[in-house]
């Protein structure tokens, strides 16, 4: 049985092997402690063309990830106007079966989504505890940066659309108050019901009669994934929302888009077998050995 490192390292391996174009001007690495072994497999293929690609990280420390391995970073805000990155590594706290995923565990979910957004794809590893078949399987809440002078306004507003019991992060140290972000904002984390699919709402009023099947806009404190996402960005002092949800990078490029999209296109998770399986929208999971 693989240990949760060595099934994050497996995952990242055959993604890079799958996905890094050593040609690639701009590659987006993101936050975490699996995206060290993305990294790591990167500086394993010793291309000689890989030091002239600019690596954009997501925060402080996959900024340090990218210079302690020898690679050129590039800030987000640095790239030329109008250009795409042209593929974005980033881990996921979890994703469901449509590859929507939770991310901002590790407080960085606004630079992650810029990055995503602007990529021509993005590519997601994990390990198997990521794989759930709806958000909010298993993780606690649904991570929100949000202005520190609106956060108690928007905890209010949380609460009314259905949040359990939102919270501001703390640091967790006595007398060092909340988790600070790199913009210096706050984290509210939110618990709600577990989130559906469009899949579940056509489901159930395909059983029901009209208007009587489930919506997914907060009946009961039930909402689905895109739906939930609009309302709480629409928030005033909301900066970002950890639901990456949507069209991903290669959809929205495809239908006339300028930019990418919040999705992977493909999640590689590391199973404790030690194989990796892959999961791309429309296609049947594969199951590698490693």
């Amino acid at each position: 049985m693989a240990d949760i490192e060595t099934a994050k390292r497996n995952a990242a391996a055959k993604a890079v092997a799958d996905h890094f174009d050593p040609t690639a001007r701009y590659v987006g690495i993101g936050s975490g402690s699996t995206i060290i072994h993305v990294v790591e497999a990167i500086q394993a293929l010793q291309d000689p063309r890989i030091p002239r690609i600019n690596f954009v990280p997501t925060g402080y420390q996959s900024r340090q990830v990218i210079y302690n391995a020898g690679l050129q970073d590039i800030k987000f805000d640095s790239l030329p106007p109008g250009t795409l990155i042209d593929i974005a590594f980033d881990g996921a706290d979890e994703v469901d079966e449509d590859l929507n995923c939770i991310k901002g565990g590790g407080a960085c979910l606004y630079q992650e989504k810029l990055v995503a957004t602007h990529a021509r794809k993005f590519i997601c590893v994990a390990d198997h505890r990521k794989l759930q078949p709806r958000l909010l399987s298993k993780w606690p809440a649904i991570p929100i940066e949000v202005e520190p002078l609106a956060a108690r306004a928007v905890l209010t507003t949380l609460s009314q659309l259905g949040s359990s019991d939102p919270q501001i992060r703390s640091s967790g140290m006595q007398k060092a108050g909340p988790v600070k972000t790199d913009q210096d904002n706050f984290i509210i984390d939110a618990p709600f019901k577990t989130l559906l699919l469009p899949s579940d709402i056509e489901k159930s009023n395909s059983l029901h009669p009209a208007h009587e099947g489930v919506q997914g806009e907060g009946e009961d404190g039930v909402w689905e994934v895109e739906k939930l996402a609009r309302e709480i960005k629409g928030i005033e002092g909301v900066l970002s929302v950890g639901l990456f949800c949507g069209k991903n990078g290669e959809e929205v490029l495809r239908e006339g888009g300028k930019k990418g999209g919040q999705k992977p296109v493909a999640v590689y998770f590391g199973m404790e077998d030690g194989s990796v399986v892959i999961r791309r929208k429309g296609e049947a999971e594969q199951r590698v050995d490693v």
